[in-house]
């Protein structure tokens, strides 16, 4: 299917790009993620009924009714912008009138990612550069402490990943790559055009040894 294909499908719209204009300095335009590059992550990277799944600048809410319509898991979307938030509320009225009730659960809420506090349960995050890298480093600051408050695994999934985010995850903090999902037929063209997985396992962190408040302070 193409994009408005997978758009009917769903009883969503999401294909049109938007731009930020005037304050918004740290956050970036809105554009979803290709309907094909989500078929190539969810062959490979393993989504369950159980997960909770946060993305970050969900925009339209694509991302959430796709996992949410595939995997019957919970999907919350972060969304600052105002006019975004809504056409989001429209989609999920729209998505939900022409489709069985889910046992996961499906939800945006009108935020500032930095300040939004993780609930514990959310155990999967997905970020397609929606910010600068400072509220980046601030958003995986609240990811941890989460983790604090509840011991648990966490992976962080990174579509056309920049260099300043890898490296902030990669240099000061405890989470490590895991995995990489390259896109066939655009790889090779951009070498941007992949996933990338982060994971912070507190198992792990325990078996080398230290505790995970001892890493926190390295970085």
């Amino acid at each position: 299917m193409n994009e408005q294909e997978y758009d009917q499908r769903l009883r969503i719209e999401t294909i049109e790009m938007q731009h930020l204009y005037g304050v918004f300095s740290h956050y970036n335009r809105y554009e979803p993620t290709p309907y094909a590059a989500l078929d190539e992550l969810c062959e490979t990277y393993p989504f369950q009924k159980q997960d909770t799944v946060i993305d970050f600048g969900c925009g339209k809410g694509r991302l959430n009714f796709y996992l949410h319509d595939r995997f019957d898991c919970s999907v919350i979307g972060i969304e600052m912008n105002g006019q975004f938030y809504e056409d989001a509320l429209r989609n999920m009225a729209n998505y939900e009138s022409r489709r069985k009730r889910r046992s996961g659960s499906l939800r945006f809420e009108q935020a500032y990612a930095e300040q939004y506090v993780i609930p514990d349960e959310a155990n999967k995050f997905y970020f397609f550069n929606p910010f600068s890298s400072q509220i980046f480093m601030k958003v995986i600051d609240q990811i941890l402490s989460s983790v604090e408050r509840s011991s648990r695994s966490v992976d962080l999934i990174l579509y056309y990943p920049t260099d300043e985010y890898r490296e902030y995850l990669e240099r000061h903090t405890v989470f490590e790559q895991v995995d990489e999902i390259r896109l066939r037929d655009l790889y090779e063209k951009n070498h941007d055009e992949r996933f990338v997985i982060y994971r912070f396992d507190p198992n792990k962190l325990l078996q080398n040894g230290y505790e995970y408040s001892d890493e926190k302070n390295r970085g």
